[in-house]
């Protein structure tokens, strides 16, 4: 019994070491979690989807990214968070989804 014991833990931990080295690429389709990558950008953003960024999170995320003048920000039925402001002395046109990606046109 004591060995079956050992033998099942040593299984676990190299299991377990195993899983934690795997990286898992995101998918091409945009449906991927919303995890937080600094950085990088979903290349099919802004990606509809529950949202959970409060308002006030919202706009600090967007002036975080150098946008001013943010104002008339709305959550849209897709999930995301629209507002017109300033980028380069430019006016824009700003969505930010679910995932935190952030695009202006």
């Amino acid at each position: 019994m004591r060995a079956f014991i050992l033998a099942a833990t040593a299984l676990g931990t190299s299991a377990f070491s195993v899983l934690a080295q795997a990286t898992f690429a995101p998918s091409p389709s945009g449906n991927t979690p919303a995890i937080a990558t600094p950085g990088t950008k979903n290349p099919t953003a802004p990606v509809a989807g529950a949202n959970s960024f409060t308002e006030a999170q919202a706009k600090d995320r967007i002036e975080n990214a150098g946008y001013t003048e943010v104002k008339d920000l709305k959550l849209n039925d897709k999930g995301v968070w629209m507002a017109s402001g300033m980028k380069d002395g430019k006016a824009v046109l700003i969505a930010l989804d679910y995932q935190g990606n952030i695009v202006a046109e």
